[in-house]
């Protein structure tokens, strides 16, 4: 691989295929090579964890309700003490709606995607076909060079 890449191939592949899942290696640097690239590129980038998602079509694409840790803290009233809820907008839905016109997209950059089941993969490789404007790249584990392949693919050979 090349010192210096300049992510082309990645961003055409991305453009073709719209999720991607990547093998980046362990020791870091390359994801923030290729994300740079695909921001000059015209993509606002939204990196995420994939542990603690949850519902990936509520969390993405839907209003959804969190507890946050009531640290102690209870709820007032007769209901259980588990703390409030509060709703978040979704993240794809509300980034998309504030992105910039000389934007092309937004790219999902999921990081440990290994922990995520088949339906949650098939639905993250479905998603941009819901919202054209989102592409997706799907970390799914450490490899000694950073290479990527479809997420259809990558899902089938799991």
């Amino acid at each position: 691989m090349a010192l210096i890449t300049t992510g082309k191939k990645l961003i055409q592949d991305l453009e073709t295929h719209r999720a991607l899942g990547a093998y980046v290696p362990l020791e870091g640097g390359f994801e923030g090579r290729y994300r740079r690239r695909i921001r000059a590129a015209g993509y606002e980038s939204l990196s995420l964890s994939a542990r603690g998602l949850g519902d990936l079509s509520s969390y993405l694409m839907g209003i959804h309700g969190v507890r946050p840790p009531h640290l102690g803290k209870k709820s007032t009233g007769a209901g259980a003490a588990v703390g409030y809820r509060y709703f978040i907008p979704p993240i794809v839905s509300y980034n998309l709606e504030n992105l910039s016109p000389q934007h092309r997209g937004l790219l999902l950059w999921i990081l440990e995607g290994n922990i995520l089941t088949n339906e949650e993969i098939e639905y993250l490789t479905r998603l941009p076909e819901i919202e054209p404007r989102v592409k997706v790249v799907l970390e799914l584990g450490g490899d000694r060079y950073f290479r990527w392949m479809p997420l259809k693919q990558a899902s089938l050979s799991a």
